[in-house]
């Protein structure tokens, strides 16, 4: 095709998108066939880093306007779409269950399995970037009161592959996972974070094992305390050290081997239900929960998503020569719910400055201390660990997951969790293919010439 046909080709299609919403039957057709018709013409085009200029202006246009048409969509008809395919929330689906039934439910509101096979296998500055329709819609289904909160619950309800482990679990009181480790140690339910080629970095092969850990612990009804700390690793730099995580797998990352979705099926899960325990499919989150107090043993570094894990935690302990660090910027991400948490520890300037400039903060230095609780010898933690249990379990707990719940009710209601993450679904999208990620991860972590 040439540019001139293209160009006509893409200017006509642009005619046809619909001047305004109706009802929701009506736009449904309407707006699908505009969002197939604009499927169909991206897929004439040569793949991203083969086009030429022409080529890749058509294509920025088609996904703008297309990705305009759908966020329009949504917020018309956010709600309706959610019941639709929730039974009127009567049946709970996870974000990617619910981006899965909205592709077939909904042609074209968001990309289709065959078009995230397709981009899959590429590095991520050669896709075009499809899954930032998913941002797109769960940012309106997150903005809406009532749907937004509804799949928050969904996402803290225990996973079935959770509920399926739990009796092995409650035989042996240990269980090995794809990136996380669970052991029965007295009364606490201790959770070891496994990466060690990477720094115990978190990424696709240590999401659902992180998740699958947390509902177990909190389950298991033998333990009254979670205990959470980080693998001994292999990587050259540290072998044979434990490490608390070094965050998102950059590596990864850059290599297009992290979905978008990844970002949403962690924060609203598997954080969340440190945060918040796991919730009753017949009770909000807010009146009722499984929950336990949880410990966090840093060791080495926490670094970008595991300083975000220290922020939902109860008792901090950390070693005297352990930092924290949210390298967010640099990456060209968002930090999670970092924007929304640190600055209750820290205070506003701490967090600007540890979220837009990188600040590093000294586990046992004056601000360490707002979010550490407790700072002792690297030879001391073992014993540290040992006495916080004891000390925890042996003062009674029939009043600590109400005492939990109490103090979230005034710092951060599910609510206001709900409404940060409708922001975050939309932004953390544009953010994962944006080309200043790419430049940023080229720049500061010399990605293109790492292996992994």
């Amino acid at each position: 095709m040439t540019d001139n046909v293209l160009e006509q080709a893409v200017k006509g299609w642009a005619r046809t998108a619909p001047a305004r919403t109706t009802e929701l039957a009506t736009d449904r057709a309407g707006f699908g066939h505009f969002w197939l018709r604009s499927t169909e013409l991206l897929a004439r085009l040569p793949a991203k880093s083969k086009r030429n200029a022409g080529e890749a202006a058509a294509a920025a246009e088609i996904l703008a306007l297309a990705r305009e048409s759908r966020t329009r969509f949504m917020r018309a008809h956010g709600r309706g779409v959610y019941d639709s395919l929730t039974a009127a929330r009567n049946r709970f689906l996870r974000a990617d269950e619910l981006c899965a039934r909205a592709a077939t439910e909904y042609p074209g509101l968001v990309p289709g399995a065959k078009d995230l096979a397709r981009e899959s296998g590429i590095a991520q500055a050669e896709k075009d970037g499809l899954e930032v329709d998913q941002g797109i819609f769960l940012a309106q289904v997150l903005g809406d009161p009532l749907a937004g909160a509804h799949l928050c619950h969904a996402m803290l309800l225990p996973r079935a592959e959770s509920e399926e482990l739990l009796p092995e679990f409650l035989k042996t009181g240990k269980i090995k996972l794809d990136g996380a480790r669970l052991e029965r140690e007295g009364r606490a339910s201790v959770l070891t974070m496994r990466n060690p080629q990477y720094l115990n970095a978190e990424d696709e092969s240590t999401l659902d094992g992180m998740e699958f850990a947390v509902d177990l612990a909190l389950l298991d009804p033998e333990t009254e305390v979670c205990v959470l700390r980080g693998d001994t690793v292999t990587h050259p730099k540290h072998a044979g050290k434990r490490l608390f995580g070094a965050g998102i797998n950059l590596t990864h990352l850059y290599q297009g081997k992290i979905r978008f979705l990844w970002y949403l099926l962690r924060d609203l899960g598997l954080v969340n239900k440190i945060y918040r325990g796991l919730a009753l499919p017949d009770a909000s989150p807010e009146e009722d929960s499984i929950e336990k107090l949880w410990i966090a043993a840093v060791e080495g570094f926490a670094i970008g998503g595991h300083c975000q894990l220290l922020l939902t935690i109860d008792q901090v302990v950390a070693t005297k020569d352990a930092y924290m660090t949210l390298p967010a910027r640099k990456e060209g991400i968002i930090p999670g719910a970092a924007n929304l948490r640190l600055a209750r520890h820290v205070g506003d300037r701490v967090a600007r400055q540890a979220i837009l400039a990188e600040r590093r903060i000294d586990c046992a230095s004056p601000e360490g201390k707002l979010i550490c609780d407790y700072i002792v010898a690297p030879d001391a933690m073992d014993f540290e660990i040992d006495r916080l249990v004891k000390h925890i379990t042996g003062s009674g707990m029939v009043s600590a997951a109400g005492n939990r719940r109490a103090l979230r009710i005034a710092e951060e209601p599910l609510d206001a969790f709900r409404r940060y993450m409708a922001v975050y679904a939309r932004e953390q999208a544009h953010c994962h293919f944006s080309p200043a990620l790419i430049a940023n991860l080229e720049h500061h972590w010399d990605a293109a010439n790492r292996k992994g």
